[in-house]
């Protein structure tokens, strides 16, 4: 058991700490300019069904059931150097290195994120987000289903979790109660969606961009 801390950031990734959606639009443009837009929405819709069967987004994966639809075209073997190669550290939304060096003054900052187990590992590292928090870098299939170990691993008195998705912040409030201050940053699809807003109760905070955060005072977090 680590040492337990007062308060622990836990940062969710796409959306949040970079553009993800961003990413999705230059993997679609290039897939449309390489194979045409019927191949480009053949690979979404693999894609989407890939979420679904597995519960996270599956790009590699996807990549390979898209290649299976025509084993002669070599054009799909280049498609793992765009995925890999992508300059990751771009998608890093604007003011988010101060504003998580920001948090840390009132405690650790920990990257709590879904995903495969290459991809997404290799985002994170690739971007400098892993080098940003000191290699405090937790992937689960469906994070709020692990709340366990990320107490095991970090435990502390209280906890922040930043994520773009109402339901991750409201299945945590369910599971952590007052230990837990959820925060909402409007960023991305998930947070922009009608249904979802509606769907899920409200974070404690909301805010516009990650970045500001840095206008946030979280000293009261333990009084």
């Amino acid at each position: 058991m680590a040492a337990m801390d007062d308060v622990v950031f836990l940062l969710d990734v796409d959306n949040t700490l970079l553009d993800n959606d961003r990413l999705i639009a230059d993997l679609m443009q290039h897939l449309a300019q390489e194979f045409g837009a019927a191949r480009r929405d053949s690979y979404q819709a693999i894609l989407e069904q890939l979420r679904t069967e597995l519960g996270y987004v599956d790009y590699l994966g996807a990549m390979q059931r898209f290649r299976l639809a025509d084993m002669r075209d070599t054009r799909t073997l280049l498609m793992s150097a765009f995925l890999i190669d992508y300059p990751f550290a771009d998608l890093i939304y604007p003011g988010v290195l101060e504003a998580v060096a920001h948090l840390r003054q009132w405690g650790r900052t920990v990257i709590l994120s879904d995903g495969d187990a290459v991809f997404q590992p290799h985002k994170i590292q690739r971007s400098g987000l892993w080098q940003m928090v000191e290699g405090r870098v937790l992937i689960y299939v469906h994070k709020e289903q692990m709340l366990d170990d990320v107490t095991r691993r970090y435990p502390a008195r209280h906890y922040v979790m930043v994520d773009d998705k109402l339901s991750i912040l409201s299945a945590m409030k369910k599971a952590w109660g007052a230990q837990l201050t959820t925060v909402f940053p409007r960023q991305g699809h998930y947070a922009l969606d009608p249904k979802n807003l509606a769907a899920y109760p409200a974070a404690d905070v909301a805010v516009e961009n990650f970045s500001d955060l840095l206008k946030q005072d979280f000293s009261t977090l333990l009084t």
